[in-house]
C-alpha cells in the first residue's frame, strides 16, 4: 500500500471514530449556575397544609426562597409528633407545629431542646364548623349549643372562646 493511500486511510478511520463518539457523551442537563449550586438545603416539616401558611406557598412557588440562597424542601409530618420526631433526628431543620409538642419533649428531658417562635400566623387557627348548612350564620346562633372549643392532646389549657 502507498504511503498516501495508508495516510488517507488512517485519516478516514480517525475522523470516523470522532464523529462516532460526538454523540456520546453526558445528556443535556443544564449546568447548576454558581447561584444554584451555592443554595442552602432546608427541610421545613409542617404538620398539616393550612391557609394560614399561604405567604409560604407563595414565595415557594415564586422563588423567593431561592433567590434568597435557600433551596427548601417542604414536607408534610401528619402529626405534630411526626414533626418533632423528623427535627430531632435531623432529618428537618424546621418544624411548623403548636407548641406543646416542645413542653412535652422538653419534660421527657431532651438532650437538646427545640426553639419556638411564636404567632407565625398571627391568628389561631379556629374554625366554627357546623353539620347541617347554615344561611347567615351569627354568633348568637350558638347560645344555648354545644361548641367542641378544643382537641383531644391539644395544648394544655387552650382556650378558644
Amino acid at each position: 500500500m502507498n504511503p498516501k493511500r495508508r495516510m488517507l486511510s488512517l485519516l478516514s478511520v480517525l475522523l470516523l471514530t470522532v464523529l462516532s463518539l460526538a454523540g456520546c457523551g453526558k445528556e443535556d442537563v443544564p449546568e447548576k449556575t454558581p447561584a444554584e449550586a451555592a443554595l442552602t438545603k432546608v427541610t421545613l416539616n409542617e404538620v398539616a397544609h393550612s391557609i394560614f401558611y399561604a405567604p409560604m406557598y407563595a414565595a415557594i412557588e415564586n422563588g423567593y426562597f431561592a433567590e434568597e440562597g435557600i433551596e427548601l424542601d417542604l414536607v408534610t409530618g401528619f402529626g405534630a409528633d411526626k414533626v418533632m420526631a423528623a427535627v430531632l433526628s435531623g432529618e428537618a431543620q424546621i418544624g411548623f407545629m403548636g407548641p406543646e409538642t416542645t413542653v412535652y419533649t422538653y419534660n421527657e428531658g431532651t438532650s437538646d431542646a427545640v426553639v419556638n417562635f411564636a404567632q407565625l400566623t398571627q391568628r389561631a387557627g379556629n374554625f366554627i364548623v357546623s353539620r347541617e348548612k347554615q344561611k347567615d350564620f351569627k354568633l348568637s346562633d350558638l347560645v344555648g349549643k354545644d361548641v367542641l372549643g378544643g382537641r383531644a392532646g391539644g395544648m394544655p389549657s387552650h382556650d378558644v372562646t
